[in-house]
């Protein structure tokens, strides 16, 4: 038998509180594109992180290409060829692309930095994936998508004969994803190997040649991606059938008008945006990536000093100074980036979750704990927070809990007008199906919801009307019933039908 180029063999990994993975053994074949399928919390980015000498497991053992390996950093397993694509974005936002990307190995000559030669290593590591981004522009002026190009390049870049891509498209437009399958295909062809994680299954049957499912930090079965459908992978990821999902509100009638938004600007974002979104309402926004999608939103929650225009919650003015107006005006915002805007890592889930409604738990300047506690844990159980408690460290979270955490902040707060910027990025098929059935109860219940997603399926599937927003202008707007796929790809682009 060919050796693999991985083989997991009884791996075991604790963190406080929680059981990551048990015992846990599979190979990977050499050359070949296997997926590691699982609910979030069921331990795929622990796993990527043991082989990319992130994390040490505490019992078994890692054999790569054959021999056995333990590292004691990553500098040590992309010696050795192991290369991660993360799923969170982790930068030196201050540094210069070029400076980022040869952060490990800066070239030097006669002891000095070479920054001649360290711009040309960036191209052409940008180049080897058709990532179009300037090499001394500043890593934190750079859009979250062009970030995880960034991380991208940096793990091809590399060399190396292994690269876990862990939700590498979660951040990325339809044109960028497109690029990476490439990629992908092109790295196939040098005999790399390469571990996929992700909860897309379009993604999963395009590209995978084996499925490798996790279940609670337990392997639940590897098998050839031939001989499975969409349904059958769903129910071994949840342990339960996942029906096909039809909004409610759609077949209700739109309430009174609860937004009113009349020549929004903000000079090199967006210009001219003019929509109202009304009670019963789920609006998309679509566009691709840099269109001004979430600027728009973020400076109708008051966060762009720069933004210019009228808007108006429910016929009254609302000043886009600060986010204290938007939230006392009933809008809530969940953001693209939620590590960066939407959490507090370093607090416990519980306090981010009541962090905009401290005023309303509290009684003479103290806060009521019983019924903080109690708020939470309803929330917990509406949205499945996967967590040993509600006193646990936010940043110990996986990807997907911390973005229910983010909803679940909003949701205690009760927001009329919901603002959700990409809400099931990185959670998995079972968390998604939840969160539109989330999306469609408030809605039905009369809220007004303003969803921004790159995931065509979702915004096709949820909204009542859709707003195409092309380099920072309204290109046009479509009922439900007249939407389709290619509709808005070509007034996204605009590439006239």
């Amino acid at each position: 038998m060919t050796t693999p180029a991985v083989r997991f063999e009884r791996i075991s990994k604790r963190f406080p509180g929680v059981r990551a993975l048990n015992d846990v053994t599979f190979d990977i074949a050499g050359g070949s594109c296997h997926a590691l399928c699982g609910e979030n919390g069921a331990g795929k980015s622990t796993l990527g992180k043991i082989l990319a000498g992130i994390h040490a497991p505490d019992e078994g053992r890692v054999l790569l290409f054959g021999q056995p390996v333990t590292f004691s950093g990553p500098q040590q397993a992309l010696a050795a060829g192991v290369g991660m694509v993360h799923q969170e974005l982790a930068f030196c936002e201050n540094l210069s692309v070029a400076e980022n990307l040869c952060l490990g190995a800066l070239p030097a000559s006669a002891g000095f930095l070479d920054r001649s030669a360290m711009y040309q290593q960036a191209e052409e590591m940008l180049a080897a994936i058709g990532a179009p981004i300037g090499v001394r522009k500043r890593v934190g002026e750079l859009t979250t998508g062009q970030q995880q190009m960034l991380q991208i390049a940096s793990a091809v870049g590399t060399g190396a004969k292994v690269i876990v891509f862990d939700e590498p498209t979660s951040s990325l437009s339809q044109h960028e994803a497109e690029r990476l399958y490439e990629l992908i295909g092109r790295l196939r062809q040098r005999g790399v190997t390469s571990i996929y994680v992700s909860h897309r299954m379009e993604e999963i049957f395009r590209l995978c040649d084996t499925v490798t499912v996790l279940r609670d930090g337990t392997h639940v079965e590897t098998t050839p991606a031939a001989e499975l459908t969409q349904r059958s992978l769903v129910q071994m990821m949840i342990g339960r059938s996942l029906e096909e999902y039809f909004p409610a509100h759609i077949h209700g009638k739109s309430g009174d008008e609860l937004l009113r938004v009349e020549g929004l600007s903000s000079p090199g974002k967006f210009s001219d945006v003019s929509f109202a979104l009304r009670a019963g309402e789920v609006l998309g926004f679509a566009g691709l990536v840099g269109a001004g999608r979430s600027e728009i939103a973020q400076a109708l929650f008051g966060l762009d000093p720069s933004a210019t225009g009228r808007v108006f919650v429910r016929g009254k003015p609302l000043s886009l100074d600060g986010p204290k107006h938007a939230m006392r005006a009933g809008l809530g915002l969940v953001p693209e980036d939620r590590k960066r805007q939407g959490l507090v890592l370093s607090m416990t889930a519980l306090a981010n979750t009541t962090l905009p409604i401290l005023g309303l738990l509290s009684r003479w300047l103290f806060i009521r704990r019983r019924l903080e506690r109690s708020l939470v844990a309803t929330y917990f159980e509406r949205l499945r927070v996967r967590a040993a408690s509600v006193d646990v460290i936010t940043a110990g979270l996986s990807g997907g809990n911390q973005q229910k955490l983010v909803l679940a902040k909003w949701l205690a707060a009760k927001c009329q007008i919901l603002m959700l910027d990409e809400p099931t990025r990185g959670v998995d098929v079972g968390a998604k199906a939840e969160i539109h059935a989330l999306i469609d109860e408030l809605a039905s219940k009369g809220a007004g919801v303003l969803l921004i997603s790159s995931e065509l399926p979702e915004v096709l599937n949820l909204c009542t009307r859709i707003i195409v927003l092309r380099e920072g202008r309204i290109a046009g707007e479509l009922a439900r019933a007249s939407a389709t796929q290619d509709s808005l790809m070509r007034l996204m682009a605009g590439v006239a039908a």
